[in-house]
């Protein structure tokens, strides 16, 4: 008997997901689309298994603006386990080297003056960046070190919130890119016991925070007991992460011209950078950029209903 395929649904939104642990981004991802019966999905930069926290997942026309959201600054509290190095730098991967802890609260702060502010980072090998095509978790997994360029990213706050038994809580704000299991292997370094990420919970990306998100668990419930429909209550419009961003009203005629690739003028427009855009009834219609003449030209638009 012939499988019926599945129909999936036109919604457009962004759920805040609070990633549990244990899963991957795109399987949390996958998991919230199914849920929700969704035709076009996507994440916004991917959170170790081991994380937990804010994990921004767009659907459907929501989708055209993820890479905004994975541009954007991220904030985390890790608990740093020291005198331990693992070969992942988290609690994932299998011990190097154990050493004596001889290290305190005022030790710690001493040396995170030197983590603060721009600083260069080599990516690690467990992590999702390729080399010819190849993921280097892949690489490491089969015993193959390759070397990485280490990348400029920015610490804007590194706090350590706690410290007890050999472990430290650490409250971090950083710029994309920054990978904590190097920062806190880095920390470790300088203290000259080693460290590893024992728990990581992402508190910010972008706009975004904890107490905007939902669990996995809460939304099981509310599909269970009411099915794709009631799941669609946690969809955020899909402009929510970018109300940062200067705001653009068209008028009807100027809207019409936009929304069929033609850069227009606004009034009150900025004179330069990335705007998001509303048609006469208050409608987002999507993402323009100010030219030199002033004009704003269409880069993402919304694809009418």
């Amino acid at each position: 008997m012939a499988q019926v395929k599945r129909i999936r649904r036109n919604v457009s939104g962004i759920i805040l997901l609070d990633k549990p642990k244990g899963f991957s981004s795109n399987a949390a991802l996958q998991k919230v689309r199914w849920l929700l019966n969704a035709e076009k999905a996507g994440h916004t930069g991917s959170l170790d298994p081991l994380a937990t926290g804010v994990l921004p997942l767009c659907f459907g026309e929501a989708t055209k603006f993820s890479q905004y959201l994975l541009d954007a600054d991220k904030g985390y509290e890790t608990l740093m386990q020291m005198g331990v190095t693992t070969t992942t730098a988290d609690a994932e991967g299998e011990v190097i080297e154990r050493r004596e802890v001889t290290v305190g609260r005022d030790d710690i702060e001493a040396v995170l003056p030197r983590f603060r502010g721009e600083i260069s980072q080599i990516p690690p090998m467990y992590s999702a960046l390729k080399r010819d095509g190849q993921p280097l978790y892949k690489l490491a997994r089969a015993g193959e070190v390759v070397e990485r360029e280490a990348r400029s990213v920015t610490i804007a706050r590194l706090e350590m919130l706690g410290c007890e038994g050999g472990q430290a809580t650490l409250s971090v704000a950083c710029s994309k890119g920054t990978y904590i299991r190097t920062l806190v292997e880095d920390i470790g370094q300088a203290l000259g016991c080693g460290a590893h990420v024992a728990e990581l919970r992402r508190t910010q990306a972008g706009p975004f925070v904890l107490a905007q998100t939902v669990t996995l668990e809460e939304l099981e419930q509310v599909h269970a007991d009411g099915g794709n429909e009631a799941v669609d209550r946690f969809l955020m419009p899909s402009d929510s992460g970018l109300e940062h961003w200067p705001l653009v009203r068209f008028s009807e005629h100027s809207a019409f011209y936009w929304l069929h690739g033609q850069a227009v003028r606004a009034p009150d427009a900025p004179k330069f950078g990335m705007v998001r855009a509303y048609d006469h009834n208050a409608r987002f219609i999507g993402i323009g950029e100010v030219s030199e003449d002033g004009r704003i030209a269409p880069r993402r638009l919304i694809r009418s209903e």
